[in-house]
């Protein structure tokens, strides 16, 4: 049985497995920080039949990624980041990837907001913290956040980087083109899962958004047997409100 030796860079420091010699161990060796050492305390709301298929998908073992397409208010993120927590409470993964573009539907363009890159980004890192507050005490949240294991990040500075054991979230991904999707998809490295989520109808790119193509050519036998799945949420699992699945059912005519 293996053993863990923990070096001495402190709180985020890297585990090593120790396999004794007569067991021949396989497994990618990668680079990645520690586990989660306190358990986190998720409230969870009750999920709809297609919530828990989803929730299911999302922490089988077996599955590396999942494109997530569906209307507004069918919890697309907030299913990503409960599972994300599952997983980091089950030591399967390390850390929450949240990357968004910044394209937006309102004429304020990331150009003009005060700060630094980061100030300029932390308005698109709104919907993660709504979705961290539902499910965690602030205190949790902050010993995450003191841990390094929140982390986001603009799809457009993705280039080099590679992921390992970590939780990858794509969110509005209907705003990002082929070649940014594509980008992301090819940054996860050994044990991460990713889950690239967004609504086809609410796409502010002019006519660039790779999703619906992606989320296409991934829905094959093959995509599933390299553990690439597909997930579709339609108005009828629309949970924000009545008000929500009626707009979003109205509307489908215009697109």
């Amino acid at each position: 049985m293996s053993k863990k030796v923990r070096s001495k860079r402190g709180k985020n420091d890297i585990e090593t497995p120790v396999v004794p010699k007569n067991i021949t161990d396989r497994s990618p060796i990668v680079y990645q920080k520690s586990k989660l050492r306190n358990e986190l305390h998720i409230f969870r709301r009750p999920l709809t039949p297609n919530q828990t298929a989803f929730l299911d998908m999302a922490l089988d073992k077996n599955v590396k990624m999942i494109l997530v397409s569906g209307p507004a208010g069918t919890s697309k993120t907030y299913l990503s980041v409960l599972a994300a927590l599952e997983l980091l409470n089950q030591k399967k993964m390390s850390d929450i990837v949240y990357v968004r573009s910044v394209v937006e539907s309102a004429d304020c363009k990331m150009g003009f907001l005060p700060g630094e890159a980061g100030d300029k980004f932390s308005p698109y890192l709104r919907p993660l913290m709504d979705k961290l507050e539902e499910f965690l005490p602030s205190d949790e949240i902050k010993y995450l956040d003191g841990e390094n294991r929140l982390e986001g990040l603009p799809i457009g500075y993705l280039r080099g980087l590679n992921w390992n054991a970590k939780v990858i979230i794509g969110d509005e991904a209907q705003n990002m083109t082929k070649k940014e999707l594509v980008t992301l998809m090819t940054r996860v490295g050994e044990f991460s899962k990713i889950f690239l989520i967004g609504d086809p109808s609410q796409a502010d790119i002019n006519g660039r958004s790779g999703f619906q193509t992606i989320f296409d050519l991934f829905g094959d036998s093959d995509s599933r047997e390299n553990g690439i799945y597909t997930f579709q949420f339609t108005e009828d699992d629309i949970v924000r409100s009545k008000l929500v699945q009626f707009i979003a059912k109205k509307v489908k005519i215009l697109a």
